[in-house]
């Protein structure tokens, strides 16, 4: 079908553009940028900032951009006088009740307001503030919120409600009174949040920001009583370097390796080599469910924002959630058990840090589920609770160990290609998938579809699980048992398929679902910005590297096999049980609704949401 199009001026210039587009997208299909602030493609277009306004012929004032579509015959002007002076005005105002404290500031040199500040020429600000200092809200383990940085463009309570139907965020008061804030000023930790962090991702300023941990890892890195490893999450290989300096969606998988050596830890690991037991624990569970009736389908549980949000919204269907834990808390399990008794290291002295792209997994860490290794060694060796310890004891963002680079003045981009540390390093191209979304279902049913057929796939590059739409469904046949699958991404798309098992009309036996829009290859621990093209050049450099592996099942890593065989036993079987595997529990509902107002949704739940 041919796409209509309209003749418009703009700066005098004749162009023809697809009809309905935005005066904002017109300009930037013929070269030319309009400014933007509350603007955000695919999350928010509220036109609160007025930044991006422009003159058109014949209009009484001027127009905004970014909500305004063009027409026949439409003369625009995105560069006169009146426009520059009124987008520097409306930045000036904005400046007037904004902190000055840039050089501080997390998002120093990655920050939108600064850089249209400069852009335009603003160099100080003719106004005053109007607005009091507001506290900031530390009560998430996962996110601090900065009121006092907030320019109210919308965008986080945008990303909250449309894209994650969470609304743990909302706008609160009128005029100068108005403020983004939690339900009853509880703060982010004590309501329906689940830290997923792309409220973080969209922020173009420093008001929503991920807790940093660099100084606490400094200061254990450089403590000769400690034994400091690390582990690097898959989607990490393809987002460090772009935080870096380098081209979006760069493989830099040995190059890291090589960074993490330079900052001084002891060990660097590989999240694949637990994302590959993984599988294999959650193979073997959804075999078991399917050959004694278990609660089907069964959903992955890997994403630690999704099981909050399930805690949260859907906890009559916890009992449908994989019991395994996420690859990040079986590796803690497994280095301060398995690992820290090979090596002959007390593992009270044993650090594990984690680099994740992902806000939620800082959350993940501190739930009291999470102490496998202790309970482990309590029981054998009679250690008190005074000697309790953490599986894993930090979660850094890739933002957070790109500012670790550079401030230990590690040139990247020179870096040589260097291999990860045995034995907690080996993996299989099945674990670099976990990375995109799809990659835990395709990984799963490598395994699952050989350990009951006893053939391998038949096409191991399993293309019904691959892509960016919301909902992806295939069918498999498990030697005659033809059962359906699907795999979504974005927690309202996991909402569509728990309402669907919640009404008994779900007819998939499992269920793939990651929290943030991508997988986490698009976690809000990653990269700013990250818009649908970024991800895309990601999730294409996750599955060269899968392809490019000489194993791609995570069965046939023998790293994973000599864990079983010195240590585990069987998959499913009691060490695994207490090691690898846990609980989720109902929790209360404090949200949003669409008009503002907040309300607690189940009066019934825990009030500690945390």
């Amino acid at each position: 079908m041919e796409t209509k199009t309209v003749n418009i001026k703009i700066n005098n210039s004749d162009y023809q553009v697809p009809q309905g587009v935005t005066i904002l997208d017109a300009a930037k299909r013929v070269g030319i940028d309009i400014p933007t602030l509350c603007y955000c493609e695919d999350v928010s277009k509220n036109a609160s900032c007025a930044v991006c306004v422009v003159e058109v012929k014949n209009a009484r004032s001027l127009i905004r951009s970014c909500v305004t579509c063009v027409n026949e015959g439409m003369e625009i002007t995105t560069n006169s006088t009146h426009v520059r002076e009124a987008r520097k005005t409306n930045v000036e105002l904005i400046l007037a009740n904004h902190p000055k404290d840039c050089l501080s500031c997390l998002r120093n040199q990655n920050c939108e307001l600064q850089e249209i500040a400069a852009e335009l020429g603003v160099k100080e600000t003719r106004f005053v503030r109007t607005k009091k200092l507001e506290p900031l809200d530390e009560t998430s383990p996962s996110i601090i919120r900065d009121p006092n940085k907030c320019i109210l463009c919308g965008r986080c309570i945008a990303v909250c409600s449309e894209v994650q139907t969470v609304y743990a965020i909302g706008l609160s008061n009128r005029g100068i009174q108005s403020k983004v804030s939690t339900y009853m000023e509880k703060g982010l930790g004590n309501v329906a949040c689940t830290n997923c962090g792309q409220c973080a991702l969209v922020c173009p300023t420093g008001a929503i920001v991920e807790r940093d941990e660099t100084d606490k890892v400094f200061d254990d890195l450089l403590n000769p009583e400690k034994y400091v490893v690390v582990q690097t999450a898959p989607a990490i290989r393809v987002g460090i370097g772009e935080a870096m300096g380098l081209a979006p969606g760069s493989l830099v998988t040995g190059q890291m390796v090589a960074g993490l050596r330079r900052l001084g830890f002891d060990k660097v690991f590989d999240t694949q080599f637990t994302a590959d037991l993984t599988i294999i624990e959650e193979g073997h569970e959804l075999i078991r469910r399917l050959t004694h009736k278990g609660t089907l389908p069964m959903i992955t549980s890997c994403s630690p924002g999704w099981i909050k949000f399930a805690e949260h919204f859907f906890p009559n269907s916890l009992d449908h959630l994989s019991t395994c834990k996420s690859p990040q808390q079986m590796f803690g399990s497994v280095a301060k058990t398995y690992y820290a008794a090979k090596i002959g290291v007390d593992p009270r002295k044993i650090v594990v840090v984690s680099v994740m792209p992902c806000t939620a997994k800082k959350y993940e860490a501190r739930r009291p589920e999470m102490m496998g290794a202790f309970e482990y060694w309590k029981e054998r060796k009679g250690w008190s609770d005074d000697d309790a310890f953490y599986d894993i004891d930090y979660v850094l963002t890739t933002r957070e160990l790109a500012r670790m680079f550079k401030e230990s003045g590690v040139r990247f981009a020179a870096l040589p290609s260097e291999e990860f540390d045995s034995p907690l390093g080996e993996s299989t191209g099945a674990a670099v998938i976990f990375g995109a979304t799809g990659g835990v279902m395709e990984a799963a049913l490598r395994t699952a579809y050989e350990v009951v057929t006893g053939t391998p796939l038949p096409d191991i590059n399993f293309m019904p699980a691959r892509g960016m739409e919301g909902i992806k469904e295939a069918e498999v046949d498990l030697d005659g048992t033809k059962i359906k699958v699907a795999v979504a991404h974005t927690l309202k798309n996991a909402r569509k398929l728990l309402e669907q098992i919640e009404k008994g009309e779900s007819p998939y036996a499992f269920i793939e679902i990651m929290t943030c829009p991508g997988g986490c290859l698009g976690g809000g621990g990653q990269p700013i910005p990250t818009t649908w093209n970024i991800r895309k050049m990601r999730a294409d450099s996750i599955y060269a590297e899968d392809a490019h592996k000489p194993l791609r099942k995570s069965h046939e890593n023998p790293q994973v096999q000599a864990l079983y065989k010195e240590f585990l036993k069987e998959p499913l079987g009691e060490v695994s049980h207490h090691l690898l595997h846990t609980h989720y529990k109902k929790r209360g509902l404090f949200v949003w609704q669409q008009n503002g107002e907040g309300k607690n949704a189940d009066q019934h739940a825990e009030k500690e949401t945390n």
